[in-house]
Parts: structure tokens; C-alpha cells; sequence
């Protein structure tokens, strides 16, 4: 995809709001409001592409009060896929002079563009887009947004290939020498550690999970350190099971049939400290995947058992279904413990539960810090990835007593996204600042929905670089 700046080619698109009386000049325009032929509502698109002479594209955008930076993307990646469909593959669109908005369209084309064709033998042949962008901002900060857009989108296909991708290619091995050979080139320090070393930690609930597969686990770290007269240091975590059968208490086959992406929250990470780094973002920033399979063997843990974790405490396993909170309890308490995280996001495809109660629109949310989750909630607006904060309470926290270990990795389905978040908060050390992020509707569309293709969405990876970088 090439962008111009301030040319003019192709077709030429105007913007149309529905509560805006202004003369636009343009005679299309005109003619569609004479006739009463287009109303200007959101996502509306009137075209005029004769094969001889200027073509023209109207694109509704509804009331102008009501529009937002996420609106605008999902009517970009709209006209995308509109004007690609039609075979159009130049074309010029006049921007609002406002630099999210701008970011905002240029990242819609770019969801536009994505596909995971990977696997289709027969391919189609792609084409070059050109799109001209008209805006009055100068060709400098143009050229500057445009640059940090392109960065953003770039680790956004990076981590939607890495979900979307198959769990026989992307295992925790695999995973981590992708990590490791991205990573490096931008200067963070990545270190991977096998089974043998896991046992040395003392990863021994994270392992507990991993013992039934025959792929063997990798524990990775990662860090970018880049301001030394700051002494916070921001701790992202992932789950990271490459593939979740459910264990003994299995899954069905349909519930199995997307399990590869139950790593979405590892990638989500290891893309958000990527780009931090690429960015040179003044901040520290560590990153943490406890990445696994959780399968059925022999050797498989059982509901029933009692593991041992990283911190010490121990945990009754109730349900082995409920297995990415206890390789997250170990990969937290590193985090915190180890590497001196001052505040620590976690996020993980956890819950069902949270799928149930807020569908695939918006990610359940916990912390012991409002201020903290207020100041990221913030920089959702623009990034459009809808966070909803679930309450903590004494009496949810009972839900996950056991009678014989000192927590239990399941407390049933009432309450079951908050229950999970407690169980995750029990590995902190000394009440650090947690988010915990459930991204189980989130994660991966199972329809299109906006500027989102059916599966993976990345979701969470632009607020936790717009947050880091805001507040480093």
C-alpha cells in the first residue's frame, strides 16, 4: 500500500455528513441530494466510476457530532473494501485536520488490506494500492503519523498472524524463537527458558499445565529497559497456551475447533513491547509468556490434584479447563517478584464466562487501582478497543477458597470472570497496581464485525503502546 501526500488520482472520495448543510462542490453531490438519492447516514457510499471520465465517490458519515476516531476507521475500512471490490486501486481522500482521525482512517485501510491466506493454495494476485491523502496538517507531521501508523499496523498483522496461525506450526518452541529473532533486531533482551530451567525456577504450577503434551514448554522473558531515571517498570503478561484441549476435563469438538488462539494474549504482549521498542519509547518496559500446550496424556495433571507455584502457595486443581490462570499465577509472580514490575497488566483469553457477559465487544476488566485502569480505559477512546470494569468484592474472593490447598483454580460459573481475576490477583506481590484483561470475546471474531475480519484482532496491542508511551 503507497500513501501520497496532498496528490490527486483515481478516484476522488468526498465526505458527506447528514447534519451538515454546506455546499461541498461537488456535482455529484448535488445531484444525489436534489434527487433524494443518498442520505449521508454512516457508511453510506454512493459512487460514480464511469470507465471515461472523473470518478467520484460519496462516503456518509453520518451526524458529524455523533462521529468518532473508531467510527471513522470502520468508514475507511468500509470504502477499502468498497473501492477494491469495484476494482479500484487509486484513489484520493480528503482528511479532517485532526491527527487521531488521520491515524484513524490510514489504520482502516490497513485492516482493509489484511488476510491470512497462508493455506489457500490458490491465490489471488495482489494489487498495488495507491491512496492519496489531501489534509492540510503539514507534509512533516504527515509524514510522521503516517510513519508511526505504519509501525502500528505492521506488529497489528504480526500478532494477527501469530493467533491466526495453526497449533501443529505454532508451538511454545516455535513461538519463542519467533519471539526471540523479531525481538532482538530492536533491542530487547529476550531470554527463553526450557523445561529443565522451569524446574530450576520453580515454575512449578505453570509446568504442572505443560506436562501433558509432548511440545515441550518455553518460559519467556522479555526487556526493554530505556529510562534510567524512572523506576517504573511496566509488566505485561500473556497467556500463552498454543493450544487448549481442555485437558481431563475436555473441551467438545466445536469448543477445540479454535483453541490455537488461546495464545492471543502472549502475542499481544510480545507485539506491545516490540513496538514500544521500535518506537524508542522513554519507558521500561517487561514482558512475560508462560507458553504451553494443554493437552491429554499420561502425564496430563488431573482435576484433583494440588500444585505447588512459584510464590509458594498451593493450588487445588478442580478443573483443568481452568488451566491458563495457573501457568498466569507463576508468569505474574516472576513478573513482580523477579523482574520488579511496578505495575502489571495482565491479558489472556480466560474466561467463557466473560464471552457470555459481554459477547465479543468488550473486554471484562479487573484492579485493585482505579486511577491506574482509569488513566488506560482513557486511551481506549481513540484506539477503539472497549474495556468494562467488573467489580471486585470480599465475597467473589470466597468463591476460590479450597479445603485442602490454599486456593482452587475454579470457582465454578457463577461470577466466573471475576473469580478468575482474584485467583490471578492472590500472585501479586504487595498489592502492586494490576490490571487484569479478559479478552475471551475479543480476541478472534468468529463474524466480521466493524473493521475486523473473522479472526484474530489484536486487540489491546494500540492502547497498551498509546498507554505506555502517554504515561512513561
Amino acid at each position: 500500500m503507497i500513501f501520497r501526500y496532498n496528490q490527486i488520482d483515481g478516484v476522488i472520495v468526498t465526505e458527506t455528513f447528514s447534519d451538515s448543510k454546506f455546499n461541498l462542490n461537488s456535482n455529484l453531490y448535488e445531484y444525489v441530494k436534489e434527487n433524494d438519492i443518498f442520505s449521508c447516514e454512516f457508511l453510506d457510499i454512493y459512487a460514480n466510476l464511469p470507465y471515461n471520465s472523473t470518478k467520484e465517490v460519496l462516503l456518509g458519515l453520518g451526524l458529524k457530532k455523533q462521529l468518532t476516531a473508531d467510527k471513522y476507521r470502520e468508514a475507511y475500512f468500509n470504502l477499502y473494501n468498497y473501492l477494491v471490490s469495484k476494482k479500484e486501486y487509486i484513489f484520493t481522500v480528503s482528511l479532517m485536520d485532526d491527527i487521531e482521525y488521520i491515524k484513524a482512517a490510514i489504520e482502516g485501510f490497513y485492516y482493509g488490506a489484511y488476510k491470512f491466506d497462508k493455506y489457500k493454495t490458490a491465490k489471488k494476485e495482489k494489487k498495488d494500492i495507491i491512496i492519496n491523502i489531501k489534509t492540510n496538517i503539514s507534509e512533516k507531521e504527515f509524514l510522521y503519523i503516517l510513519k508511526e501508523t505504519k509501525d502500528i499496523m505492521s506488529e497489528i498483522y504480526f500478532v494477527k498472524d501469530l493467533v491466526n496461525e495453526r497449533a501443529e506450526y505454532l508451538y511454545p518452541e516455535t513461538l519463542a524463537n519467533i519471539c526471540n529473532d523479531r525481538l532482538t533486531q530492536n533491542g530487547i533482551k529476550v531470554n527463553i527458558y526450557d523445561e529443565r530451567q522451569c524446574k530450576k525456577i520453580g515454575l512449578n504450577a505453570f509446568l504442572s499445565v505443560a506436562k501433558g503434551s509432548i511440545r515441550e514448554p518455553r518460559f519467556i522473558v522479555m526487556e526493554y529497559m530505556n529510562n534510567n531515571s524512572s523506576k517504573e517498570i511496566y509488566g505485561l503478561v500473556g497467556k500463552g497456551i498454543t493450544y487448549d484441549s481442555g485437558g481431563y476435563s475436555i473441551k467438545t469438538t466445536k469448543g477445540m475447533e479454535n483453541m490455537n488462539f488461546d495464545m492471543a494474549g502472549a502475542a499481544t504482549v510480545i507485539g506491545a513491547i516490540n513496538l514500544i521498542a521500535k518506537r524508542k519509547v522513554k519507558a521500561n518496559v517487561v514482558a512475560v509468556v508462560a507458553a504451553c500446550e494443554n493437552m491429554i496424556s499420561g502425564s496430563s495433571y488431573k482435576p484433583g490434584d494440588v500444585c505447588y507455584s512459584l510464590s509458594g502457595k498451593t493450588i487445588e486443581i478442580n478443573n483443568t479447563d481452568a488451566e491458563g490462570r495457573v501457568t498466569l499465577a507463576d508468569a505474574v509472580y516472576y513478573t513482580n517478584k523477579n523482574l520488579k514490575a511496578t505495575k502489571i497488566i495482565d491479558i489472556a483469553t480466560l474466561t467463557g464466562a466473560c464471552l457470555v457477559a459481554l459477547g465479543e465487544t468488550y473486554t471484562g476488566a479487573l484492579t485493585n487501582n482505579k486511577k491506574f485502569f482509569e488513566d488506560f480505559k482513557n486511551e481506549t477512546n481513540n484506539s477503539g478497543e472497549k474495556v468494562w470494569l467488573m467489580p471486585i468484592d470480599e465475597e467473589f474472593k470466597k468463591l476460590n477458597n479450597s479445603k485442602i490447598a490454599d486456593i482452587k483454580n475454579s470457582a465454578g460459573r457463577n461470577a466466573g470472570m471475576i473469580t478468575a481475576g482474584l485467583f490471578i490477583k492472590e500472585f501479586l506481590c504487595n498489592n502492586t497496581d494490576w490490571i487484569h484483561l479478559d479478552i475471551a470475546g475479543t480476541a478472534f471474531r468468529t463474524t466480521p464485525q466493524k473493521y475486523h475480519k473473522e479472526g484474530a484482532t489484536a486487540v489491546h496491542l494500540k492502547t497498551l503502546y498509546n498507554f505506555i508511551k502517554k504515561f512513561s
